[in-house]
């Protein structure tokens, strides 16, 4: 597996992909999900700022992970993105790219990071915590077809 920081031709319609039907699989999501995740992945491709990355995975010439950081203000970042094919499960990407993110995170000089998530993801849940994120607000709303408990997450760095 490599891991890279460079965008390709096809990346960004491939993680749209990815995600659409990863979510759809495991989860029911509707295609309102992929609409949610092509919209600031677009704007983030666009942005070329250097207090933001991201981080693919391949296998072979296969998208088989990412995750993001992006700049919400001068001291706080947002992990996005995070996504693990089932084919690269268990295999220490999630960790690898979580670590990656977070001393990205240090390096640049942000004091927080947060993320958002839905209840129900469990392995992606135990991961955040391990890493020392903490659930601050909870909201129930319709999302992506389904009704969702809408997370956010922070830890302070």
């Amino acid at each position: 597996m490599e891991i890279s920081n460079t965008l390709r031709p096809g990346d960004i319609g491939q993680i749209i992909k990815q995600h659409g039907l990863l979510y759809s699989n495991e989860y029911g999501y509707d295609v309102t999900f992929e609409a949610y995740v092509a919209e600031p992945l677009a704007q983030f491709a666009k942005r070329n700022n250097d207090r933001e990355r991201i981080w693919l995975v391949r296998l072979g010439n296969k998208l088989v992970g990412t995750i993001c950081i992006c700049e919400l203000s001068e001291f706080e970042a947002q992990l996005r993105w995070f996504s693990i094919d089932p084919v690269a499960r268990g295999k220490g990407v999630g960790k690898a790219l979580m670590e990656q993110a977070l001393d990205f995170c240090l390096d640049t000089g942000y004091s927080k990071v947060v993320l958002w998530t839905v209840a129900g993801l469990a392995v992606s849940k135990s991961l955040y915590i391990k890493y020392g994120f903490s659930m601050v607000e909870e909201i129930e709303r319709e999302l992506w077809g389904a009704m969702q408990r809408e997370q956010c997450y922070e830890k302070v760095l």
